[in-house]
């Protein structure tokens, strides 16, 4: 018997510091403009965001970074964190990236005796790579001894957690819509965490243009509760 449960948990814990509460990745544009505005067009909102854009950027590369890790691919690592950040177009998404990326770091580096983790973090340091968050959850996935599928599945469990918590706030919603919401997603978690656990590297980077559109008109919103 293994800690890797508990350590699947404490990874994917949406209360964990690192300050995921603080970034809406784009909802917030589409809720003041009137696109999400019910239980309706948050489901699907987070439907597409989970199928359509993350699929093919965030858990691609906390598959390919699990790999990596498995591999000792110091290189690979590297690569995966620069191709990271050319597909994350929207400034604010970047750094949003880039910060919940070096807070988990600092939270786990210290609890993890790994050398591919103290490696990582040597390289954001010395400046280079930039450090994004879906690179980091795959490397500390692997060091922590959390099977690949279930480090896919709660990472898509995570950032569905953190839509529909946003949802609830900026719409609003009550606490039984969002929470039927995340229940109804349980199967499409599951699927796509199966899905990705060999992802086309060809395919990455393929994405939803609105919601890099409305990420970068985040910037410029006359109010703002969210950093992205």
């Amino acid at each position: 018997m293994t800690n890797s449960l508990l350590n699947l948990l404490h990874l994917t814990d949406p209360t964990l510091p690192i300050g995921g509460f603080s970034h809406s990745a784009g909802l917030e544009t589409y809720v003041q403009k009137g696109i999400v505005k019910d239980t309706e067009s948050a489901k699907s909102f987070i439907i597409e965001m989970l199928s359509k854009n993350i699929h093919y950027t965030d858990a691609a590369f906390v598959s390919l970074a699990y790999d990596a890790a498995t591999n000792n691919d110091q290189t690979k690592i590297m690569e995966l964190d620069d191709y990271c950040n050319a597909v994350k177009l929207p400034k604010e998404m970047r750094m949003a990236s880039n910060k919940l990326g070096l807070r988990l770091l600092k939270i786990f580096q210290p609890l993890s005796d790994n050398q591919g983790i103290h490696q990582y973090a040597n390289a954001i340091k010395t400046q280079q790579v930039i450090g994004h968050y879906c690179i980091a959850f795959g490397l500390l996935a692997n060091a922590l001894q959390v099977s690949k599928q279930d480090t896919m599945t709660g990472f898509y469990y995570n950032a569905a957690v953190g839509f529909v918590t946003n949802c609830v706030k900026l719409i609003p919603l009550s606490q039984q819509s969002g929470q039927a919401i995340l229940f109804s997603v349980h199967s499409l978690i599951n699927d796509l965490a199966i899905n990705n656990m060999q992802p086309d590297e060809e395919m990455i980077g393929l994405c939803s243009t609105a919601f890099d559109i409305h990420s970068m008109q985040h910037e410029r919103l006359y109010s703002r509760l969210y950093m992205s």
